[in-house]
């Protein structure tokens, strides 16, 4: 079985290497899901799949890649987590954590009421969660302007007010991880959220603001950022 699904996706080089390929059979074999299908990104750092589960809805699968994976740049990152205090800098450790640390902060998020994808499992450097869309992924906001904009804007700041009253800042927030999902908001690729004590959390939250606010200002809308900054510090104060 392990040959046939080798055989299946050997265009996709080193994506199924003998250790990820042990996990994958063994969360298929827990109920998460049947048989992988169509690629939705492929790359350097992971590479995300849908797949069938037994009552054929769809679920995402999202795979960190052991040997490409960019550990030195997920390092700088999680390095000021609170929350991770004493981890060992070795390539597959910082790997898995940074997979827990995104199967967490989708938890807590969704917890608090953020449009988010339901976490299923993580497994190391697997993550399995929920598919945002119909029958396909949902497209990112890059390739999907909203017809709305402001509407969709405050979808935004909203989710970014209640990830910050959950005590995490996205950390990547940009019009490529945010989708649209038939004009929901709906924030993805959280690993790289980092607890709002981080040393870092003031830069993270101040770029995540004016990565959002860029794409929108060329849509015609006029913010001040200032103002969008202190509304999201204030939320956290009054919850």
């Amino acid at each position: 079985m392990v040959k046939v699904m080798k055989e299946k996706f050997k265009t996709y080089n080193d994506v199924f290497d003998n250790y990820t390929l042990h996990n994958l059979f063994k969360l298929s074999a827990q109920g998460f899901f049947e048989e992988l299908q169509s690629p939705v990104s492929i790359g350097k750092e992971a590479n995300i799949f849908t797949a069938l589960r037994k009552d054929g809805s769809k679920v995402i699968v999202k795979i960190y890649r052991l040997e490409t994976c960019d550990f030195n740049r997920m390092y700088e990152y999680i390095r000021y987590d609170t929350r991770l205090p004493g981890l060992k800098r070795t390539k597959r450790q910082i790997i898995f954590a940074w997979a827990r640390r995104e199967y967490r902060n989708l938890l807590r998020a969704r917890d608090k009421g953020v449009s988010v994808p339901t976490p299923y499992t993580v497994k190391d450097n697997i993550i399995i969660m929920e598919l945002v869309g119909k029958d396909e992924p949902a497209p990112k906001l890059n390739k999907a302007s909203p017809e709305d904009p402001k509407a969709f804007f405050n979808q935004i700041i909203n989710n970014m007010k209640k990830l910050y009253k959950a005590g995490i800042i996205h950390g990547d927030l940009s019009p490529f991880n945010i989708l649209n999902d038939n004009e929901r908001a709906v924030f993805i690729d959280i690993s790289h959220g980092s607890a709002i004590d981080s040393a870092n959390a003031e830069d993270l939250l101040k770029r995540d603001i004016k990565n959002v606010c860029s794409f929108f200002k060329k849509l015609g809308l006029k913010i001040d950022e200032d103002k969008i900054y202190d509304q999201i510090k204030k939320s956290a104060q009054n919850s």
